[in-house]
């Protein structure tokens, strides 16, 4: 799973590595994104690929009545991801989720009352992409248009299955090799396996 994110690049740097403009020069940047205050964070979505925009973590459906249901939508997984209710309609909504680094807790005893939390980067500390889906969602009130998104997960890797040691999930990391394909809307099943190289760190 993935609650706890950071990305402290700045934007020169951001345009530069992911070849597309930010919209909003600032609130990109924070050495702490709590995904359960629903921030919003920086992402590229398949409908603007060449721009940098700040959508809220949290997925709510075009369907959904209100905000509530975001607690549950911070992350989705690639194996269900078809099914479920939440999802389903917008796994063609394909997006990139900029980080630089996070965070997941190490249960040190059986029931995770003991946890050490590590974060989490590539070895080059540079800037990378989750894989997410977003939607559009009118808020009935104020009849304000919110974008936000999910990030997807998949089984832990190695390094991680030691780290998240309790539910050994992760989220989906795409290499600058196949961002597009995400974008571009390849198939879910080729996004299954996460073997990206990563470091962690106590902290």
């Amino acid at each position: 799973m993935c609650f706890h994110s950071k990305q402290s690049k700045d934007a020169q740097t951001l345009e530069h590595r992911f070849n597309a403009q930010l919209t909003i020069k600032e609130g990109f940047q924070s050495n702490h994104f709590n995904g359960f205050t629903y921030p919003k964070t920086p992402v590229i979505a398949n409908a603007a690929p060449d721009k940098i925009q700040l959508f809220n973590w949290g997925l709510i459906p075009n369907w959904a009545k209100d905000k509530t249901i975001q607690a549950y939508t911070l992350n989705a997984k690639i194996e269900t991801i078809l099914e479920k209710p939440s999802f389903r309609n917008n796994v063609k909504n394909r997006c990139l989720v900029i980080v630089d680094g996070f965070t997941e807790w190490q249960w040190l005893d059986a029931k995770g009352k003991k946890k050490q939390p590590y974060l989490i980067t590539l070895p080059t500390d540079e800037a990378f992409a989750f894989a997410g889906i977003w939607s559009e969602w009118v808020d009935k009130e104020t009849g304000e248009m919110i974008t936000t998104y999910s990030i997807v997960t998949t089984q832990a890797n190695e390094l991680m299955s030691e780290i998240h040691n309790n539910k050994k999930r992760m989220p989906i990391i795409l290499t600058p090799q196949n961002e597009r394909e995400w974008l571009n809307g390849n198939s879910i099943n080729d996004f299954m396996k996460c073997n990206v190289e990563l470091k962690a760190k106590p902290i």
